[in-house]
Order: structure tokens, then sequence, then C-alpha cells
């Protein structure tokens, strides 16, 4: 278990616990119907589990085990429980042959059992999993940009709302988005984790989008982990570094650090998706359903991502604890920490 931060003097702004799930709902309605107007998106509904062996579930940094299962009237395949729905939605909007422009977004609920528990991570992991149809022109860092935008967007328009409902949770969010190169970071402060990075360049911007998530940098690391075969980390862009995805990250006053909020990018096409394979010693994917059908030109280009709606609530209502926000299973010893510390898990 990973060590609880406390905040020093923490209180629910909220009050009870009803007035934090009418706030709940607030934000999740809202945000929603923000983000399809910004956005061009069809909600759609999505699968809780996947067949093992097609492709089509997420390997997130490469390492997270998935929870599997047999099912007993398909002859005992096994099926696993999502991570995301990233390569599923691609291969949605190629069945409902979606155009460029449009897209869909959908509540992801997965679980991911080798999380390490603690303020902001749990083994119940509720998204909005979005993804949105472009074309092969659009591949670029300036329109990742624009996306980026409209989606922060959506996030100070509901965190508006949320203070004419409940004023005493006062807007903090500054009016921009920040942009900045993972590589840019690592070479501003190379004593540094990309950890400390992060806090560092967040803390002075207050909400930044850190480009390239996934790609080795000049010290030899990636920032942060990211699967080979959905995000694009490995075309160059225009400001010449490699990568068309990132990570959307805002300070957290509460917790006194860097808190993601969101984790997108233009997806693979043909080429990138065959180098990042290589690139991580994974060619025998190439066999798989989903990933035959992407080298073979059967599936759109797509940008994509998912929201952590449980991370926002969080982040809007100023909370200390995911726990406050969700329904899931913490240690014993976590729950009397929170309950000592004024931090109710519900």
């Amino acid at each position: 278990m990973s060590v609880i931060f406390k905040p020093e003097g923490y209180r629910n702004l909220l009050g009870s616990e009803e007035n934090t799930e009418k706030a709940i709902k607030l934000v999740k309605d809202m945000f929603q119907t923000n983000l399809a107007a910004q956005l061009s998106l069809l909600r759609v509904t999505a699968p809780m589990v996947v067949l093992q062996g097609t492709g089509l579930n997420d390997d997130l940094s490469g390492v997270e085990r998935p929870v599997s299962f047999p099912i007993k009237d398909m002859g005992e395949r096994k099926a696993e429980v999502v991570h995301s729905l990233a390569k599923w939605k691609r291969l949605k909007l190629a069945q409902l042959g979606v155009e460029p422009g449009r897209g869909l977004y959908t509540d992801m609920n997965a679980l991911r059992p080798d999380e390490e528990l603690d303020n902001i991570h749990s083994i119940y992991v509720d998204h909005w999993d979005w993804e949105r149809v472009i074309t092969r022109e659009e591949r670029t860092l300036e329109f990742l940009k624009k996306i980026v935008r409209r989606i922060y967007e959506a996030v100070k328009v509901t965190e508006n709302l949320l203070y004419v409902e409940f004023p005493q949770i006062v807007p903090i969010l500054p009016e921009e988005i920040y942009f900045v190169h993972a590589e840019e970071l690592a070479r501003m402060w190379p004593e540094l984790t990309s950890k400390e990075r992060e806090d560092r360049i967040v803390k002075e911007r207050g909400a930044v989008f850190i480009i390239g998530i996934g790609a080795v940098l000049s010290d030899g690391k990636p920032h942060d982990g990211r699967a080979a075969d959905y995000d694009d980390w490995s075309t160059e862009n225009s400001d010449g570094f490699r990568g068309l995805n990132g990570d959307l990250l805002v300070w957290n006053p509460v917790l006194g650090h860097a808190f993601e909020i969101s984790s997108m990018g233009i997806r693979v096409d043909e080429q990138a998706m065959a180098l990042q394979l290589a690139e991580r010693g994974q060619e025998w994917k190439s066999e798989l359903m989903f990933h035959r059908m992407l080298l073979a030109g059967e599936l759109p280009c797509t940008i994509g991502g998912g929201i952590g709606q449980s991370r926002l609530c969080m982040l809007l209502l100023r909370k200390a604890h995911i726990g406050e926000i969700q329904c899931s299973i913490w240690p014993d010893e976590m729950r009397s920490e929170c309950e000592a510390a004024g931090i109710h898990l519900v």
C-alpha cells in the first residue's frame, strides 16, 4: 500500500455526503454534455469485457495484468475485463462508418488490480473514453493542440457552472493551457524525476499538456509508459520532437501536486504501429485481429483518449481522496487513516 497523503486542515467543502453525491452527478452530467458538444461525439454503449487474444484490450504501460475468466458457454474461451477502450473505440468507428470530424464517447468501467492504492489510484477505474475520426492530413501536432484546447474548455465550463450551484467551490483553473514536450522538460530539469518535472511545470503554469509520452527521451528513459499499439509517440512532429500524444495535467491545490485528468493522442497509423511494435520487441502482436486490420488499412485514422470521471470530480469538488467520489475496495489501514484525517471514504 502506498503512503496516504493527508492534507493539513482538510475539510469537505460540500459538508454532507448528500451534497457530494449531488455535486458528482452535476459534474458528470455537465461535463459529458460539454465534451460531446466540443468534439461532435455520439454516446455509445461499451463492453466491460473483451475476448482474450483479439488484441482489443489495452496494455496501458505494458505491464498491468487484466482480470480474466473462462466462459462456460463458449467452450471455456477466456475473456478479460477491459483496461481501457482505446482500440475497441477505433473498431467501433469503422463498424459505424463514421466520417472525419465526428466521433463517439462512452462510460468506460474497468478493473486494474495491479494499481498501487493511494489518494488518486483505485482498482476501479471510470473514464469518459472518447474517439474521433480524423483525416490523414490532421495527424499533426497543431491538430492535437486544437483538440486539447476544446477538452480543456469543456473542463473550464463545467468548473464555472459548478460554481453557480456551489459557490463555496471557487474556480481556480487558468484561462489557457500550456503545451510543453517531455523532452523539453528533461532538458530543463535533468536532475529531477519525471513526476518532479510535472510538479514543477504544472505548479508554475496551472494547466499543462505534456507531449510525447512513451518515447525514450535524451536521458534514456520515457517520461512515462505508454503501450505501442494505440497512441502515436514515435512520429516526428512540427516542433522537431517525437510524439503526437500526451497527458493533460492541472495543479491540485488540495494535494499540492500535478494532477493528471486525461491521457490522449492521435492514434498510430500503419507505419507508426509497425515502428513502435518493433521498438518494444512486440512484432508478434501484428498477428492479432485488431493489429491485422490496422496494418491492412481497414481502420480509420483517429484521435482519442480517456478522461477520468472520478479524477475530474475529485479535482473540481476539492476532495483529498478518490474514495470520496467512488465506491471501491480499500485496505482497512487506509480507511482508518482517512477517517482520522477527516476524509470519509464512501
